[in-house]
């Protein structure tokens, strides 16, 4: 380019240079574009249209071309409404630089008021100064405010015969109903992938520039349909590769890793090779890809290969090149749709992550470390068919009861409930054990036999509002590893069997059926240990050395007494021995 400057601010970026002056020229459109030529050949125009998309697909374009076509009078000066503006005579001319009078533009992202509606309400009752129709193009309608949509609807119901509105929106949701059906709708649709190609490869030939096809392939995608971002990207493109356009420049211009690399870092991960897939990640971060990117392209291929899995036609998208194409139905014939969908959610949760770290690079490599061990790991179901087709041994079953433990064996442990001092239970009855037939070691309620387990459990993870209510609002009724019937006392809480059933399933694992009956429940667990601090104090008052003692404090009573709840060293050996004559009360004091 020459150094005049007169040739600098001559110069038009490619999205308004090459922007479409007729619907000839609108690509990607058909559907819209044969619905309008039918209406102005029938004479059936509306009175109003509503344009929606997403960014860049061409609503204000589209606009345009309605408005130049209600207004188009010919070259010769006696045309009439037309699709095919000529884009030569006074009122196309005008309109196409923005300096029509009666063609207003309204941007209703700033102008949100029910005044600035106001003016158009009041200004279509004269006639158009010089065109055919009065048009209102409104950009951005959604915008407006709800007595702005309510203070237009009469006029736009029905309008004088020389008006014409035109609606873009990207939201078309919420625009209300009200104005929604007074309006002919037209969904602009994003521009597919092989359209875009071949229309940035024209603009690309027009400009002199040589790009490569899948240079033009990775903008097409980085675009999304959108044909503005698209000819944004190609104009960021040419200049930075100053004519000559490879896909390397277009990747180091976006930020992206070469695509065989990402897939070779998915291979790794895949395979578990953490070496070396942090290696490939810090070397693609020092040729200047983002962390993001990356991980976003590795969600992007789990998506596409789990796509090739299903539907094995997905993998012919222009927008892939060959050598990607082939490497991606080897990747998904080798992958289950298990691993590929954990593979997903693992990086969607990275990117999560690594949008919030205080450091990009160092998140995407822990994130890469967590999925490199997960793919290790076995699927759930091929857990289920581990544990189906090679099921745990049953537990070797003990001495009889009363047979003396073999030589060297270390001593058995009677369990959480055999603390000394603990209450034994309401139900007070023995353990079963001799009848009860052995559990799998995979049975999550072999360990909870008798109810003193569960309040163990449940003092182990120190709830211990749960555990009060249990030991003072609860008269065991009926006990079964998985079952518990009880009796509430009047001050237990309504919604007590429901909190504990859903506890003991969220410790245990397996589902508890805790139910409340009107009877039969036995004494609470607060009530057995009152009983038993009560006996125990009231043997211990009778001792002739506790005796002494009063008789010298006379302002000690038993409220003074405290009992040791201290299990001794032996209290997991064997049973507390049966009391005889010898026993001291005092014993179970400090």
């Amino acid at each position: 380019m020459s150094g005049d400057p007169s040739q600098t601010t001559r110069y038009q970026v490619l999205a308004r240079k090459y922007r479409p002056a007729n619907f000839a020229d609108l690509i990607g459109q058909d559907a819209m574009v044969r619905t309008l030529r039918n209406a102005f050949d029938a004479d059936r125009i509306a009175h109003a249209f509503v344009l929606t998309g997403v960014r860049g697909v061409g609503k204000t374009t589209t606009a345009r071309i309605i408005a130049k076509g209600l207004n188009c009078v010919g070259s010769d000066g006696s045309g009439g409404p037309t699709t095919t503006p000529c884009d030569v005579c006074e009122p196309c001319r005008a309109i196409a630089e923005g300096r029509h009078v009666d063609v207003l533009e309204m941007d209703a992202a700033s102008r949100t008021g029910v005044n600035d509606i106001r003016e158009i309400i009041d200004s279509v009752h004269y006639r158009a100064a010089s065109a055919r129709y009065k048009v209102y193009v409104i950009d951005e309608v959604h915008m407006l405010s709800t007595s702005a949509f309510n203070a237009l609807l009469k006029t736009l119901e029905e309008p004088p015969e020389h008006v014409k509105f035109i609606f873009a929106t990207t939201e078309i949701r919420k625009v209300p109903v009200t104005v929604l059906s007074r309006c002919q709708r037209f969904d602009l649709r994003r521009i597919e992938p092989e359209v875009m190609i071949a229309h940035l490869a024209g603009i690309a030939g027009k400009e002199g520039a040589e790009v490569d096809a899948d240079a033009l392939a990775l903008v097409a995608r980085a675009a999304e349909g959108s044909v503005r971002d698209a000819l944004s990207l190609l104009d960021q493109a040419i200049a930075h590769g100053h004519g000559g356009v490879s896909v390397e420049h277009v990747r180091g211009m976006l930020g992206l890793a070469d695509r065989g690399r990402v897939m070779d870092l998915f291979d790794m991960i895949l395979t578990g090779d953490a070496p070396g897939a942090l290696r490939e990640l810090s070397e693609q971060y020092a040729s200047g890809a983002d962390p993001m990117a990356v991980l976003r392209d590795l969600a992007e291929i789990a998506h596409w290969l789990s796509l090739v899995k299903i539907t094995p036609e997905a993998a012919d998208d222009p927008a892939i090149g060959p050598a990607e194409r082939d490497r991606g139905r080897e990747m998904a014939g080798g992958l289950s749709l298990r691993i590929l969908t954990r593979m997903w959610q693992m990086c969607l949760k990275a990117l999560e992550e690594v949008a919030a770290a205080p450091s990009p690079m160092m998140a995407a490599e822990m994130a890469v470390i967590r999925m490199t061990h997960v793919a290790d790991l076995p699927t759930p179901g091929d857990l289920v068919r581990q544990l189906t087709d090679n099921p745990p041994a049953p537990p070797t079953p003990g001495p009889a009861p009363g047979a003396p433990a073999p030589q060297g064996a270390a001593p058995v442990h009677a369990g959480p409930s055999a603390r000394a001092g603990a209450p034994a239970g309401p139900s007070s009855a023995p353990r079963a054990q001799a009848q009860r037939a052995p559990r799998a070691e995979t049975d999550p309620l072999a360990r909870y036999a008798g109810f003193e387990d569960v309040v163990e459990l449940i003092r182990a993870r120190r709830d211990v509002h749960l555990l009060v209510e249990v030991e003072t609002g609860l008269r065991l009724a009926r006990y079964a590893p998985g079952r518990i019937e009880f009796q509430p006392t009047e001050t237990a809480p309504q919604d007590l069997a429901a909190r504990l059933g859903r506890q003991l399933q969220a410790w245990t694992g397996a589902r508890w059926a805790v139910s409340v009956v009107a009877d039969g429940g036995g004494k609470t667990i607060a009530e057995q240990r009152a009983e038993r601090r009560t006996d125990l104090v009231g043997q211990a008052m009778r001792h002739p050395m506790l005796q002494a003692v009063l008789a010298a404090f006379p302002g000690v009573t038993d409220a003074n007494v405290r009992v040791n709840e201290a299990p001794p060293e032996d209290a997991h050996a064997a049973p507390p021995p049966e009391p005889d004559d010898d026993w001291d009360p005092l014993d179970e004091f400090d």
